[in-house]
């Protein structure tokens, strides 16, 4: 293992005993060859799972709309970009000559996949139950601090009814860009606002994420000037 991998791994909390997982779960598409979109498909479950599980545990009294919204708010792209960050994941992510120059190593979809791609990874490397230990260990202290207060309501749920309250016109979602191949696109979504001079901008792998993203952003100018809707 190089001394860059056993830096990472001691960040992680788990040493791979295959090493060619780990390689595999820090490959981008845009690399070429195998890549790290099965492994994301598998960390997105267990992740899913084991957030639903430590939220249903945690708040007995909470109704399922609260849990999933607390679960979406933990498990979304930006919440696992965070963490990728706090990894440093960009720095081992192994890409395209392509994405390497754009910044895909900072890019917010890229890193969301490589940390989910990550918790695949370890469950084939450990199994189920080192996986869920790393899953809480990563997310310790923000399940610690989420309470039910945070069940609000998605992003443009929320951006729309921030417009309604002010008899504003609605907000526009514009598709400006879908990369990738079919079953692996990447999606670029423009949030338009009158209220706002300059547009939003959302990516994620499906047209909803994106749009959610965008309007997030949206939300972020908004609602200093006029408090959350």
């Amino acid at each position: 293992m190089s001394t860059s991998h056993q830096a990472f791994s001691r960040r992680i909390g788990h040493s791979f005993r295959d090493l060619s997982l780990l390689e595999l779960a820090l490959t981008h598409r845009s690399y070429g060859g195998d890549n790290n979109e099965r492994l994301e498909f598998l960390g997105d479950s267990i992740v899913n799972f084991v957030i639903g599980e430590a939220l249903f545990q945690r708040f007995p009294q909470a109704r399922e709309g609260q849990l999933s919204r607390l679960r979406a708010r933990l498990v979304k792209g930006q919440t696992l970009a965070e963490l990728a960050r706090e990894f440093s994941v960009g720095e081992q992510l192994r890409l395209g000559s392509g994405e390497m120059k754009s910044g895909g190593f900072r890019r917010d979809s890229i890193l969301a996949d490589a940390v989910e791609a990550l918790i695949g990874a370890i469950y084939l490397d450990a199994g189920m139950d080192v996986a869920k230990a790393r899953v809480l260990s990563w997310y310790g202290t923000r399940l610690e601090s989420i309470d039910l207060q945070d069940t609000q309501k998605d992003p443009k749920t929320r951006l729309q009814e921030f417009l309604q309250s002010r008899q504003a016109a609605l907000p526009r979602y514009e598709v400006t860009s879908v990369e990738g191949e079919a079953h692996a696109q990447t999606f670029t979504v423009e949030c338009h606002v009158d209220m706002i001079d300059k547009h939003t901008i959302g990516i994620g792998t499906s047209r909803r994420h994106a749009e959610q993203e965008a309007a997030e952003k949206a939300l972020s100018l908004l609602e200093p000037k006029g408090g959350r809707a």
